[in-house]
């Protein structure tokens, strides 16, 4: 009886811990290689960017394009005349990064969902979680008959808040099994990342070509993303 007891002890342990080992293991191991080849720029652009992921408003439909273009052409302050280059991060690295993170949140709510709840301090942040998690399933009904497919879009698409916790909480409320959620969220986040990296360059391609049109397209989609915040904001009163 005792050693079953410690054999799901250390079950439960093995299970809280490996996401957290396999995350920061990797962006470890990746960061002494990028150091080692060099590209200790690179480095410096995306830790940050990968931190950031984890606060709102930063969501991968922003990190992930200001990695990739980050002064890659090189910044002047105004004013001062100070003149700042960092170079960019490979577009595939972050992407796979950014979606790396979505992965390492599903795996460690798959298996310590009801646990987590329990954690001070963390238990709380679930729960607030899992409220906003309720509301995105109340917003987005259309997943529900979809299912898998439905979450990988959810993932894959760049809604505020769909990201992997989102992911696996909407779900968890749609009755899914935890490793399809797992393996939805998956493949919406790299599907996904891999997306927003590619039109971000074409984007970046686009704007050698023409800037005038570029800065005016920009323009635009900040007058209709305000329209829309404020529309959205008079409908709430």
């Amino acid at each position: 009886m005792k050693i079953t007891l410690e054999s799901k002890l250390l079950h439960r342990l093995a299970k809280f811990a490996i996401p957290f080992i396999l995350g920061f293991g990797v962006f470890a191991i990746l960061g002494i290689v990028l150091t080692g080849m060099g590209e200790e720029t690179t480095w410096a652009i995306l830790l940050p960017l990968l931190i950031a992921y984890f606060f709102p408003p930063f969501g991968k439909e922003t990190v992930i394009p200001i990695g990739i273009g980050l002064l890659q052409k090189g910044l002047t302050v105004p004013f001062i005349n100070l003149e700042i280059s960092a170079g960019q991060v490979n577009p595939i690295l972050m992407a796979l990064s950014i979606a790396y993170i979505d992965i390492i949140v599903a795996l460690f709510l798959v298996w310590n969902y009801d646990l987590a709840k329990k954690i001070p301090f963390v238990g709380n942040f679930i729960i607030r979680i899992e409220e906003k998690g309720k509301t995105a399933g109340k917003k987005y009904g259309w997943v529900k008959p979809l299912r898998f497919i439905g979450i990988v879009l959810f993932v894959m698409v760049p809604f505020q808040g769909s990201g992997g916790l989102v992911g696996s909480i909407v779900g968890r409320l749609i009755g899914m099994k935890p490793w399809n959620t797992f393996l939805a969220i998956s493949i919406g986040a790299i599907v996904g990342c891999l997306l927003i990296a590619f039109f971000a360059q074409a984007f970046l391609i686009f704007a050698e070509i023409n800037t005038m049109l570029t800065v005016l397209l920009i323009v635009i989609i900040a007058i209709i993303i305000i329209l829309y915040f404020v529309l959205k904001k008079q409908k709430k009163k």
